[in-house]
């Protein structure tokens, strides 16, 4: 099934079909181990997208018969006590993938919560190891969700990424550093942008791929696209828009993935993916 429609790049198609690989993955794990894959989440505090956010991974899990154990700590937890209910996960050998809902709460250091998920239970590409070895292009480890769902999705629109000039606009540990990372790896030319970029429009203008991920409403317009680039939104704001203006974009675009419904849909698929592979990393199955 094909995942363009006009120049639009749509996400769910590719999902579904990682879905339904995952789910078949986690069925012959069981067959050849009796154990049920495990997703642990833990989410510290009410914050109510987070809640929002778990009850969607639970609802995958679900979907591709993979168990979620939750652990809900309260809003007064230490980083003491949240470091030591994730070592407790990671030396569970039931448990193959941990998932730390982020963000916590203040009084916690996030980055010590971080890196006591071991790597081979990291599904979520959020440790200094699983960025490292991402970035030496090493195995063992797995990026984070939503740039390899981004990177799945142009390999599913066959885009050819070498030699490439790549514009990632955003730099956070979680998107646009492991996105600029992955593209590197596919031997594209990649320049990160900032806040502090000068001349930001003439900077995009030279991409034959941008990629969106900056967390600002509509913000990268489409006559600073050079006609034809690709464009990635990774941004989700109120309203139901992406980060870049979808209208004007789309005009001068040969392909964009749309908010919703572009890349959105493949960071829990990945997710779920990941969290399969890790198992079959751990119990010794190969497929």
């Amino acid at each position: 099934m094909s995942n363009t429609l006009d120049n639009k790049i749509l996400g769910k198609p590719v999902a579904d079909s990682i879905m339904q690989t995952t789910a078949a993955r986690v069925a012959n794990i069981k067959a050849k181990t009796g154990k049920t894959v495990c997703l642990a989440t833990v989410l510290v505090g009410e914050d109510p997208a987070s809640h929002t956010y778990i009850r969607m991974k639970h609802n995958r899990c679900e979907q591709a018969g993979i168990a979620s154990r939750h652990i809900k700590l309260d809003d007064s937890t230490t980083t003491e006590q949240l470091v030591a209910t994730i070592t407790e996960l990671g030396a569970d050998p039931d448990v193959h993938g941990i998932l730390l809902q982020h963000p916590v709460p203040k009084q916690i250091d996030e980055r010590a919560a971080f890196e006591a998920i071991p790597v081979a239970k990291d599904v979520d590409g959020v440790t200094y190891g699983s960025f490292s070895r991402m970035w030496f292009d090493e195995p063992g480890c797995f990026p984070s969700c939503t740039p390899q769902g981004i990177m799945l999705l142009l390999e599913s629109a066959n885009i050819d990424l070498s030699g490439k000039h790549a514009v990632v606009i955003g730099r956070s540990p979680i998107l646009g550093k492991p996105m600029a990372g992955l593209l590197l790896a596919k031997n594209a030319t990649v320049t990160i942008c900032h806040s502090r970029t000068k001349d930001l429009p003439q900077m995009v203008k030279q991409a034959d791929i941008v990629v969106a991920a900056v967390g600002k409403p509509e913000f990268v317009q489409g006559d600073w696209l050079k006609e034809g680039a690709i464009v990635m939104d990774a941004g989700y704001n109120p309203g139901n828009v992406g980060d870049v203006h979808f209208d004007s974009a789309a005009k001068v675009a040969s392909l964009i993935t749309p908010v919703p419904g572009g890349v959105g849909p493949m960071t829990l698929a990945v997710l779920m993916q990941q969290t399969s592979l890790a198992a079959a990393q751990q119990l010794g199955v190969t497929e």
